[in-house]
Order: structure tokens, then C-alpha cells, then sequence
């Protein structure tokens, strides 16, 4: 088996946002703050965080804050919940979330919550789990989560769980690796994983491993690195991660990197992306490959940070 080209991942993150002219840096313009997230936390896995301008990086996400008190996903951009969580996640890693104002971020956020316990991601109304889960990771990060209706938010999610027991975008919808995420780590930051029905949950995520090791989001469809992370957080989380084959993920993973150039990419020999590099090494994180800093499966943060935010205070609930 390859072994994990740490360096030169950490080398490729490092130097695409130096490439503000190449085509991957334009087309990520309009959510730059999510591929901060993504390199950012890849970094910090990689134990290469301290490379990183601290101070510049946080002038900018800053400077991506609307008037409302939400995010964009670049300067000039719209706020929305899911570039708001980036922002948040971003200035945790740094363990700067004082400098935000906690009651002007956390309002946005808990000012998008509907009648029914759902949320929309912004002003337009789009009504999505992705949104509950978000919301729920943002305020619990900020620990405001008394600022929503979190009984109705748990109502809403698990009103969208199927008789495979997946869970879909909306109610109805069909189940989908990302969107259980989703909504088993709402679930699990709000201490309702109760509702999941592990054993079942489990059969359908594990059935999501194909021949070569790799996972996919839904059946029939072609594996792809980012579900190492959708597909084994679902699992740690309701505690069915031993079901899987763990060796094949790890070598399925690892015949993605581009050992010469650095980066992952979806499947073994297509070109890299920081998307899938973030998955790829999130992934080998949650299989505990050596090495590497171990990683929150609900927050998305690595374990460190998730601990410095919450065991030096309350209870975020």
C-alpha cells in the first residue's frame, strides 16, 4: 500500500491560493470561504497549520461579514448559513471565535429557523437538512443553541428520515450519504441520536463500499473520495464503523493522491481539487492513519479544537 504524501498535500493547498488566476481558483470565487475551511482544517490535520499568515487569514474572513451578521462566501458575496459555519469553523481552528460578535452571528442563524423547525440557508428561502445541520453546528460552536427551537429542529430532521433508515434534503426526498450526515450530526450535537435507527442506518451506509474499497453517496452510483468522510462520520457516530472494510478505504484513498504534484482527487487518476484533498485526508483522519491529528466526526474540527472550545466552559446546551 502507498503511503500518505503528507508533504506535498500540504505543499498543493499552500500554493493554490497563491494561484488566484488558475481556472480552479476562479471557479471556487464564489465560495472561497468554504475552500479556506477545507485547505485550513486539511492543514491542521497535516499538522501544517502554522505555515499559514493567521492574521491575514482573519482580515479576510472578516471582511466576507455582512451587515446582517452573516457570512459570504467571498468579499461583496451575499451572506449565507453554509458560508456562516465556514467563517465560525475557520476562526475556531485559529481560536479566534471572540473575535466575532457572538450575538450578531448567532441571531443570523437562529433568525433563519421556519415555523416547522427547519431552516433555509438564506434571505430566499431554500429549505434544506444540510441548513438544520449547519444551523445546529454554528450556534452549538458558538454555544447560543438556546437561541432556536431545538425540539422542532430535531422534529423536522426526523421527519425526513426514509424506511432504509437514510435520511433525505426534505421530507420525501430519497436518502443520500451527504444528507445523513447532515442530519446524524445534528442529531448527535443535540444529543437526540436516539431516533436513528443504528442498525438499519448502518446496513445502508455500509452498503455504499464497492469492490475497490471506495464508498459512494447512493446505490449504483461510482465511488468517490469525499464519502470516506459523509459515509465513515455517519458510521462513527452510531457507532457501525467496524462494518466496513477499513484497509480497502485506506488503499482507495491513498490511489487517489497525486504523489508527484500533491492533492486528492475523487477517483484514482483525475485530476485534484482541494474538495476532495480536505475528504481524502478527513477520511484517513477518522481511520486513525498515523500521523495524522485526529478529527471531530460531528464538528468537523479537529478533536483539539472541538475540546478547547467546549471542556474550557459550560456545556454548549
Amino acid at each position: 500500500m502507498e503511503d500518505l504524501a503528507a508533504e506535498k498535500h500540504a505543499a498543493y493547498i499552500l500554493e493554490v491560493e497563491k494561484k488566484k488566476d488558475s481556472i480552479e481558483s476562479v471557479l471556487m470565487e464564489h465560495l472561497r470561504i468554504n475552500g479556506a475551511y477545507w485547505g485550513l482544517t486539511t492543514l491542521d490535520i497535516l499538522g501544517k497549520l502554522e505555515a499559514i499568515d493567521q492574521e491575514t487569514i482573519i482580515l479576510w474572513v472578516m471582511s466576507c461579514q455582512h451587515k446582517s451578521g452573516g457570512f459570504g462566501g467571498n468579499v461583496g458575496h451575499d451572506p449565507h448559513i453554509l458560508y456562516t459555519l465556514s467563517a465560525i469553523q475557520i476562526l475556531a481552528l485559529f481560536d479566534k471565535i471572540e473575535t466575532l460578535d457572538i450575538d450578531k452571528v448567532s441571531n443570523y442563524v437562529a433568525n433563519l429557523q421556519q415555523e416547522d423547525g427547519s431552516f433555509s440557508g438564506d434571505i430566499w428561502g431554500e429549505i434544506d437538512t444540510r441548513f438544520s445541520y449547519v444551523a445546529i453546528c454554528s450556534l452549538a460552536l458558538l454555544r447560543q443553541l438556546d437561541k432556536i427551537n431545538a425540539e422542532k429542529a430535531v422534529k423536522y430532521i426526523i421527519s425526513c428520515k426514509n424506511h432504509d433508515g437514510g435520511f433525505g434534503c426534505t421530507p420525501g426526498a430519497e436518502s443520500h450519504s451527504g444528507q445523513i450526515f447532515c442530519c446524524v450530526g445534528a442529531l448527535a450535537i443535540t444529543g437526540s441520536l436516539h431516533y436513528v435507527d443504528k442498525d438499519l442506518l448502518g446496513w445502508w451506509l455500509c452498503e455504499r463500499q464497492v469492490k475497490n474499497g471506495g464508498l459512494n453517496g447512493r446505490p449504483e452510483k461510482l465511488p468517490d473520495v469525499c464519502y470516506s468522510w459523509w459515509v465513515l462520520s455517519s458510521l462513527i457516530m452510531i457507532d457501525r464503523v467496524h462494518w466496513i472494510d477499513k484497509e480497502k478505504l485506506v488503499k482507495f484513498i491513498l490511489d487517489c493522491q497525486d504523489k508527484e504534484n500533491g492533492g486528492i482527487s475523487d477517483r484514482p487518476d483525475d485530476a485534484v481539487d482541494v474538495f476532495h484533498t480536505y475528504f481524502g485526508v478527513t477520511g484517513l483522519s477518522l481511520l486513525e492513519y498515523p500521523g495524522l491529528k485526529a478529527i471531530d466526526p460531528a464538528y468537523a474540527l479537529p478533536v483539539d479544537v472541538v475540546n478547547r472550545i467546549f471542556l474550557s466552559n459550560l456545556d454548549p446546551l
